[in-house]
């Protein structure tokens, strides 16, 4: 199937969590030399460090990509806000090419805009402040020239800090605002986006107020996070699907 895409997003891999690697393998498995290439749409890896953190879990990640890759399927990654210092030796030893954010790729159904999704919460201003901070490239530079134990212990303290700073803000905040959502499709001349990061998976319909490409009409799929189900879409000649299977 020369013409089938997948894409999947907010996989949150940790050690604690084997029951979703094992999903993720066997996904990979069971679409193996059936598609022409998997996306990936951010947070892969609950968190990461840095490429020189290798573990046994980062180690078998990247041996079923690669696999995957080798059985004829390109594999695309862009990056979260769990794992954006994912580097590029360890996404060449996977056998995967790191996107841009807001990509815009050709697919059997017509161009299709993709991003993780993070910078369309923009309500959620204390994380939009934290965002633009870590992307630039001096704070990752200084960051990864840390010893690996000092940037562990920001990483559970930051993680920590997310969670009751999540659990004190209202769900709205932290959805995509409508508005940003819109003003992206028409700045990309798309109607049809794909992301991830709010884990609320849904296709959502958009009427378009200002025609693009004399469409009135628009589409964003979101795609789901790994917990209870995998979560993925697919793009072939049969059209979209967003699909779901249980851990």
């Amino acid at each position: 199937m020369a013409n089938r895409i997948l894409l999947i997003s907010d996989l949150h891999l940790e050690q604690s969590r084997p029951d979703i690697t094992a999903a993720l393998l066997g996904f990979l498995e069971s679409n193996k030399s059936s598609c022409s290439s998997l996306y990936i749409l951010g947070d892969l890896f609950e968190v990461w460090i840095g490429d020189d953190d290798r573990t046994m879990l980062s180690d078998t990640v990247a041996d079923a990509l690669h696999a995957f890759q080798q059985a004829g399927a390109a594999i695309y990654l862009l990056h979260g806000n769990r794992d954006f210092l994912l580097g590029s030796e360890y996404l060449s030893r996977c056998g995967t090419t790191l996107i841009d954010d807001s990509t815009i790729i050709d697919s059997a159904i017509g161009p299709v805009l993709l991003l993780h999704g993070d910078e369309l919460c923009t309500d959620d201003v204390d994380y939009i402040q934290f965002r633009d901070r870590v992307r630039q490239a001096q704070w990752q530079k200084d960051f990864l020239s840390q010893p690996l134990d000092e940037r562990r212990a920001f990483a559970e303290h930051a993680r920590q800090q997310s969670q009751k700073a999540t659990s004190a803000k209202d769900n709205s905040i932290m959805d995509v605002n409508s508005d940003a959502v819109v003003q992206r499709l028409i700045d990309s001349g798309q109607t049809l986006m794909i992301h991830g990061h709010t884990h609320r998976p849904k296709i959502h319909e958009i009427h378009l107020d200002q025609p693009i490409d004399g469409k009135r009409e628009a589409r964003r799929v979101v795609l789901g996070d790994w917990d209870k189900h995998g979560w993925y879409a697919e793009l072939s000649s049969e059209g979209l699907r967003l699909q779901k299977f249980p851990l």
